[in-house]
């Protein structure tokens, strides 16, 4: 069968033979089984009907085992050997086509019995070439594919086609093709040596669609990259594909291609630095194209330098270093765009990295210091003028040479920093030298980038003295700038190892110590607590004996021991210093040592106030409580720090709120401030946190402790044990006292942030307790930290029957309440039971659903309506101290999408249904939902609901009014056709809102209404007169950012419709 087809084959090649081959054909299809009537009747009608669907039919015969490639091959054989070029190309292309889809399944005989007859019909006329190529693509994906088949098929791809000539989908065939068998047959390909690379370059001359130069350029880059023979075609491939650089295309709108520019400069990018043999084509040419006065061709060619010459050697790069150097200094000092000049400097980087990998012979020259002489020659002396412009470009470009490696760092800083030190020395002005210090500042932080090897010392060594006197200083000057620029070097030279020793280390902490207590600039005490941060991780005894003993006797000198009259100004001084010195308590606490000396100081503070033997104000002792959850929130977590916090200050906190709630009011009549709700509030997420990093044998006990504590009064942990010993603080106190039931949000910050893992002890016990508190406390921050707690141990509680009965229980109870008018603790209830709905949303539990059905039905209550519109926010906001992924809770992934989407309905048709006097609650919710909603969400969903929020735009509440702003602000920039078709509504409420009483109302309908001048114009166009007018009297809005945004969008409808206008 194989040897008639071959012959077949041959006769119908040459045109002059076709009757003889027909004669052939017809003596042969004789031969053929009767079975194969179906085939002959698909081919019949695909070749002579034109029916295209018959070619999935004739594949799906072929997949199905109904007959084989071969019998295909003889049933075409009428149409193969016709003297009609269109009659051939039509079997040839309904061969192809089923090959396509049953390449899998051809044995390596059959691929090559293919491979001969699509070689040979090559040959023929133009029209049969695509579908032949379409079938040798085809093959090229067989896995039996004969050895030496792929160089067969492309000596005669090369040879008989001309790719160029073809149409674009052919010519996709064809680099399809070349792809295809450069990741299988890679080995045959480079046995063709140049060949190969001589005939892609024909292929790919003249090449214009950017989706056949995208595969164009990833066969070029698997040429460089896998090792191909370019032999004598390197300079070809090279000027066929560097015609493109730099890359100039905008992709039409909605392309449905998606080839993006990007794409293109990447892939093209990766050709062209692919290999060192370019470097004497590509390098003059990115000299030339930074030459260009388009902006994205410089950056594209810089970004091109910085990808090859980490491939060069410094060989390739000798005879263009000065043009390119030249080209670098060019764009660094007269460029005006920051991407342009940051692409220079990390191309010279790169430059001076490569050349810096040089390896030095005794007769050859040393490459990096001929290039950085260049450098040093036109920069140095820039640095000797640091009051003009060119001060900046040059230390930059010195500093981006400095920080490509060791070498080149050791070379500049040598050559540059005696010449600073003394300009620094000779100058006088302070902004003079604050440059001069900012210059040495990049500097150390560049040569950071490049760290020398170990043991050796760092480049700065020589000059450590030098730079430790001009810091040292430059701190003791008056100047506020000064002193910020030089604590910030100070920082940089002591990351660097060896440049401070000891006695440095002791005098910048004196120094540091001065700052903080005489300087009372607040940008300066900033730098300084930073400052002392950085140095403090790095060299922490100087801080335990020095700063933490002065900042400490600074901290307890009362004002009002000194001077009962002493003027309110020198209190409220004193007042910031004691800020100045918390913050930098809490600063310099990261290592465990230090922790264990600041921290004892702070619970003093708290101690103290309470007790009242110093006077420390309320809003000092909440600084004191933040100091405290820094310090656990940036603590190195290592089992040292982890017992002092569960040992010490944990039980310290306790103790001191628990004196303080059993003092109550104190006889004498003074308050301690730690009974204060903004006190407890504070020391909560320093207990919350350092809960949340404990390890789990800690948490377990910390756990124990709490809850034996509040649960049966078991003070026997706590430090200054002199407490009674019938402790009840989850019971309802006598009277309307609250000093010890508001302490249960400690409890909270305890048992609620710890691992779901830790099991607390008598769960079901303290559950019952805080329900009962939340349900009739009469306090409402003991209540609703009652209720918060709660809600935190049933969001880590295992499912199962026991959580199932727990909130159905809880559900029961809740609803009673609500469901009474006439009961006193209606909004008790309601706070547990929004506070349980959000554990239960946040996990996805079934019974939520229940509860969200239960706030809908309340948007109607008279007394809880506006409570329950405000609920939905609470539900779809983040909490600090509880309920939240920090504290270990069960988050769930896009509860908030899921929320809305399951709701969403629910309040539209809320609102249809509510009388007119409700309607407003119904609007607060929907804002409340909405604007809690990712962007992206909001822009997709915000049409179906547009009517309701043009409502909530009338509703007099002033939150609902930003709230929906805010949402519809985005969707505004990209307006949905529902938005214009409501843009009359749109626009009055808008401008209403422009003369609002909040002024946070005020800013965003202005930016509203700017955003909607930018629709299009034919339709925003009537609203112009009108708008101008009504823009007219925010211009003389009291506030200045709400004249800022009212000249603004006046300025865009003043141009609306007019030439260069929107």
């Amino acid at each position: 069968m194989i040897n008639v087809y071959i012959e077949l084959v041959t006769f119908a090649f040459h045109p002059q033979l076709y009757a003889h081959a027909h004669v052939l054909w017809l003596s042969f299809r004789g031969t053929m089984a009767a079975d194969t009537a179906l085939m002959l009747s698909l081919v019949e009608e695909y070749v002579s009907g034109l029916q295209d669907s018959k070619a999935k039919d004739t594949a799906k015969g072929v997949k199905d085992g109904e007959f084989t490639v071969l019998q295909l091959v003889e049933a075409l054989g009428l149409s193969l050997t016709s003297s009609q070029p269109h009659t051939r190309a039509r079997g040839v292309q309904l061969l192809s086509e089923v090959l396509q889809e049953c390449y899998g399944g051809l044995t390596e005989r059959e691929v090559e019995v293919l491979i001969a007859f699509y070689e040979n019909r090559l040959k023929d006329h133009y029209v049969i070439t695509p579908p032949v190529l379409q079938g040798l693509r085809a093959l090229t994906k067989c896995t039996a594919l004969p050895p030496g088949s792929a160089v067969s098929m492309l000596r005669s791809l090369f040879q008989d086609v001309h790719v160029q000539s073809l149409m674009l989908a052919e010519r996709a065939c064809v680099y399809n093709m070349l792809i295809n068998l450069m990741e299988t047959r890679e080995a045959e390909l480079k046995g063709l040596g140049a060949d190969f690379v001589f005939g892609f370059v024909q292929s790919m001359d003249g090449e214009r669609d950017p989706r056949n130069l995208l595969l164009a350029f990833q066969i070029a880059k698997s040429i460089v990259h896998r090792g191909y023979d370019l032999g004598k075609f390197t300079e070809e491939l090279f000027e066929v594909t560097s015609c493109y650089f730099p890359i100039d295309f905008s992709p039409p709108p909605n392309d449905p291609h998606g080839i993006t520019r990007e794409e293109l400069i990447l892939t093209l990018r990766d050709v062209l630095a692919g290999t060192p043999q370019f470097a004497e084509f590509l390098l003059p040419l990115i000299i030339e194209k930074l030459d260009s006065d388009v902006q994205s061709a410089k950056l594209d060619s810089l970004q091109t330098l910085t990808a090859c010459v980490s491939q060069y050697e410094h060989k390739d790069l000798a005879e263009f270093l000065e043009g390119l150097w030249a080209s670098l200094r060019r764009e660094v000092f007269q460029t005006s765009s920051e991407k342009i000049e940051s692409a220079g400097l990390a191309a010279l980087t790169a430059l001076t990295s490569c050349l810096s990998r040089s390896v030095l012979n005794s007769d050859s020259e040393d490459s990096l210091c001929i290039f950085l002489d260049l450098v040093l020659k036109d920069c140095k002396h820039h640095l000797c003028e640091p009051d003009l412009k060119l001060v900046w470009p040059s230390a930059k470009l010195l500093q981006a040479a400095c920080s490509a490696s060791n070498r080149a760092s050791h070379i500049i800083v040598t050559a540059v920093v005696p010449s600073i030190i003394e300009q620094y020395n000779n100058r006088t002005q302070c902004s003079h030298r604050r440059t001069i210090l900012e210059v040495v500042q990049r500097f150390i932080q560049s040569v950071k980038t490049c760290q020398p090897p170990e043991n050796e010392e760092s480049v700065f060594g020589a000059f450590r003295s030098s730079l430790c006197s001009i810091v040292f200083s430059a701190v003791t000057e008056t100047n506020a700038s000064l002193q910020i620029t030089a604590s910030s070097v100070l920082t940089s030279l002591a990351q660097q190892t060896g440049l401070l020793l000891d006695s440095d280390i002791e005098l910048a902490v004196d120094h540091l110590i001065r700052l903080l207590l005489m300087e009372d600039d607040d940008k300066v005490s900033l730098a300084v607590v930073e400052c002392a941060g950085a140095l403090a991780e790095l060299h922490p005894a100087a801080f335990i004996t020095k700063l933490i003993p002065r900042l400490k006797k600074e901290m307890f000198s009362d004002p009002m021991d000194q001077d009962n009259n002493r003027e309110a100004s020198e209190q409220q001084s004193h007042h910031a210093l004691r800020q100045r010195c918390l913050s930098a308590l809490a600063a310099v606490s990261i290592q465990p040592s230090v922790v264990q000396e600041s921290t004892p100081v702070l619970l003093e503070v708290l101690s103290s106030a309470h007790t009242g033997s110093v006077g420390f104000s309320v809003e000092e002792v909440v600084l004191t409580c933040s100091s405290l959850q820094r310090i656990a929130e940036q603590v190195q977590d290592t089992e040292e720090t982890g017992r002092c916090f569960h040992d010490i200050i944990i039980p310290r906190l306790l103790s001191l709120a628990l004196q303080a709630g059993l003092q109550g009011e104190g006889s004498t009549g003074r308050r301690s401030p730690l009974l204060e709700e903004v006190v407890l509030s504070a020391m909560v997420p320093v207990i919350s946190t350092s809960c949340s990093r404990l390890q789990p044998t800690l948490a377990e006990k910390t756990a124990s402790r709490a809850v034996s504590l509040f649960l049966d009064g078991d003070v026997s942990f706590l430090p200054d044990n002199s407490f009674p010993s019938d402790i009840q603080l989850l019971k309802k106190q006598k009277g309307d006292s609250w000093s010890q039931s508001q302490m249960v949000c400690l409890l909270m910050g305890c048992v609620c942030s710890l691992p779901r893992s830790v099991e607390v002890p008598q769960m079901d016990q303290l559950l019952l307790q805080l329900e009962e508190l939340s349900c009739t406390c009469s306090h409402p921050p003991s209540y609703t930290s009652a209720a918060k707690c709660f809600a935190g141990l049933v969001n880590k509680r295992a499912p199962g029957d026991s959580l199932d009965s727990l909130i159905q229980s809880t559900m029961k109870r809740v609803y009673s309440v609500l469901d009474s008018e006439s009961s006193s603790v209606r909004t008790q209830a309601f706070t547990l039971m929004i506070w349980v709905a959000r554990a239960l949303l946040l996990r996805y539990h079934p019974l939520c659903t229940a509860l969200i059905d239960k706030l809908f039905s309340l948007l109607d209550d008279a007394d809880l309506g506006p409570m329950a519109a405000d609920g939905f926010s609470l539900l779809m906001s983040d909490s600090s101290d509880v309920l939240n992924r920090s504290c270990h809770a069960d988050v769930r992934i896009m509860y908030r999408q899921r929320f809305f989407s399951e709701n969403s309905a629910k309040l539209v048709q809320g609102f249809n249904a509510a009388p007119q006097e409700k309607k407003p609650n119904y609007l607060k919710a929907l804002s409340n939902i909405v604007n809690k909603l990712p962007k992206q969400v909001q822009v997709t969903e915000l049409p179906a609901l547009l009517s309701l929020l043009l409502e909530a735009l009338s509703c007099p509440d002033q939150g609902v009014q930003l709230s929906t702003l805010s949402c519809l602000e985005p969707v505004l920039i990209d307006p949905p056709a529902a938005l214009i078709q409501q843009l009359e509504a749109l626009v009055n409420r808008l401008l209403a809102l422009t003369s609002s009483r909040a002024m946070n109302v005020r800013i965003v309908s202005l930016r509203c209404i700017h955003a909607v001048s930018r629709f299009p114009v034919h339709e925003v166009l009537p609203f112009r007169a009108r708008v101008l007018r009504a823009l007219a009297r925010p211009l003389d809005d009291k506030k200045r950012l709400v004249r800022d945004e009212a000249v603004q969008a006046r300025s865009e409808w003043f141009l609306l419709g007019s030439p260069g206008g929107s």
